[in-house]
């Protein structure tokens, strides 16, 4: 949690922007709030090395200095990052620090830094093996610090939006092993992005960071977090309800919370939702998961995850553009419910505490609002099952289940037949008859839904390469280009059989 200048200032980053926003954001509370980290950007250092080699902050920028800015920070109270990239330059054209890693990282250790952004740009080949072996020696080099520094990667980002994603994949396969967070797609809107993203809004950028996030959360775990970027929340053209939700989104994800804006103008709404302690209990949960989605129909996504001390989180997105109301079932969330004993619902917004027996109802969700609610038991412990979506994550299909014992891969529309409940036993099963599990039908042949039978060919366990593979046969849940769900060879992370399940599913 903290600050970084790059999507309100661009290059325009100074001592004294940080050290008035670290003087703002102690008197606001936002500190004490858990924000305590500033973390410098792109375009802090001069355009050529020292002559031994090192890197040169710019003294027109900070003029005492970066270790009396970490000073200054430490002082306070706050922690100190820096910027910089792994090629032989940096996206803004500056120094980069491919060749100089072990003394990139002697310097910033010695200026105070305890954690570095490392940037993808002006790479010597765009392969996915040469920024594994780049990232893997920054990672080595990190590690053998007196004090190794946190190790913020964007390598993925670079792979996020090709037409084929198996380098995305393998790159987040590794990144986990190198550092504590990546970012994985496009930066959130910065004042000057429609140059090179023509007709975006604000909401737009939110709403592709958070589609590409949702894609991956079987790689998160506590010591690695997904990473879908800045908190750019004073964005012009945000209304309070996104702005809103992108900060419940965000912690719903359990995703860094770096505020990049300006930090003194912010309004007090605006501290006041960034400082809403219900919603940060949620982004900072020790268990670090990451929310997965229940259902999507165009207009309304529900997520849900696990919460330390036995709770559970209910997230509900109104993508629409009125106000309006949405009920979820107690099922839905993946609670196992026991009708005669009521579950206390919170309300994380206003604070109101409810109790519930089998749904809960979301009123009045403004137009790209999110309400988020936190689900307690009464006395005895929520018996929860693994249950959401089960989704391609190229095509974004949906499973589907029907009456007639078929499958498909279809457009998600929020039905029970798309909503799958996912049992520690490997059984697979929809809402839609509880007593139907998937089904692998052997070697290049149709999977379908059939009774229940608990044999081999209805046990399925999920790799974290995405792949669903059956007990039976070990083939892999495929996407045929028809629409039709088939067990098949399983390939290297192929578009057609990297496949979200809904969290808590055990993986392999």
């Amino acid at each position: 949690m903290g600050y970084n200048d790059w999507a309100a200032e661009f290059c325009a980053l100074n001592q004294s922007l940080f050290t008035d926003t670290a003087d703002f954001m102690l008197s606001s509370g936002l500190q004490k709030a858990g924000y305590n980290r500033l973390n410098l950007d792109d375009c802090w250092q001069l355009h050529d090395r020292a002559a031994n080699g090192s890197f040169q902050w710019d003294p027109e920028k900070f003029p005492n200095g970066i270790p009396w800015l970490a000073k200054y920070m430490n002082d306070r109270g706050f922690s100190l990052g820096i910027y910089s990239d792994a090629g032989n330059k940096t996206c803004g054209g500056y120094m980069g620090s491919l060749g100089y890693e072990e003394l990139d990282a002697a310097t910033f250790a010695s200026w105070g830094i305890d954690y570095l952004k490392l940037d993808g740009c002006n790479m010597p080949d765009p392969s996915e093996a040469t920024y594994k072996q780049i990232y893997g020696r920054w990672h080595d080099v990190l590690e053998n610090l007196a004090q190794p520094l946190i190790f913020s990667e964007s390598a993925p980002a670079y792979f996020a939006e090709a037409e084929n994603l198996t380098d995305w994949y393998s790159v987040m396969d590794w990144v986990p092993k190198y550092g504590q967070l990546a970012r994985h797609s496009r930066d959130t809107l910065v004042f000057n992005s429609t140059l090179y993203w023509p007709n975006i809004t604000g909401w737009d950028s939110i709403m592709f960071n958070y589609g590409q996030n949702v894609r991956l959360a079987r790689y998160q775990k506590p010591g690695y977090f997904n990473d879908p970027d800045f908190l750019n929340v004073d964005h012009a053209n945000y209304t309070m309800a996104e702005k809103m939700s992108h900060f419940a989104l965000w912690s719903s994800l359990s995703a860094p919370l770096i505020i990049s804006a300006n930090v003194p103008a912010l309004t007090k709404d605006d501290i006041a939702y960034l400082t809403n302690t219900d919603i940060i209990a949620v982004d900072q949960d020790p268990l670090g998961l990451q929310a997965t989605l229940v259902s999507q129909d165009g207009t309304w996504d529900v997520l849900t995850k696990d919460l330390a001390g036995g709770d559970r989180l209910l997230t509900i997105l109104n993508r629409g553009n009125f106000t309006a109301n949405y009920t979820v079932s107690l099922a839905r969330a993946g609670i196992i419910s026991d009708t005669t004993v009521p579950y206390r619902v919170k309300n994380l917004w206003t604070g109101t505490l409810s109790h519930v027996s089998n749904q809960i109802t979301a009123t009045s969700v403004p137009s790209h609002g999110t309400a988020i609610f936190r689900i307690q038991g009464l006395g005895t412990p929520i018996k929860v099952v693994p249950t959401g979506m089960i989704f391609n994550t190229f095509s974004l299909n949906c499973l589907t289940a029907s009456t007639n014992e078929t499958l498909s891969w279809t457009v998600c529309n929020g039905s029970d037949s798309q909503v799958w409940q996912v049992a520690a036993d490997g059984t697979v099963r929809s809402l839609l008859s509880s007593s139907q599990c998937l089904t692998d039908g052997g070697f290049n042949s149709t999977a379908t839904i059939t009774q229940c039978s608990f044999d081999q060919k209805q046990s399925w366990k999920y790799h974290l390469s995405g792949n669903l593979k059956a007990a039976s046969s070990r083939m892999c849940l495929t996407e045929a280009d028809n629409g039709l769900v088939h067990s098949t060879a399983c390939g290297y992370e192929t578009n057609e059989q990297v496949i979200a399940l809904p969290g808590g599913v055990e993986i392999w």
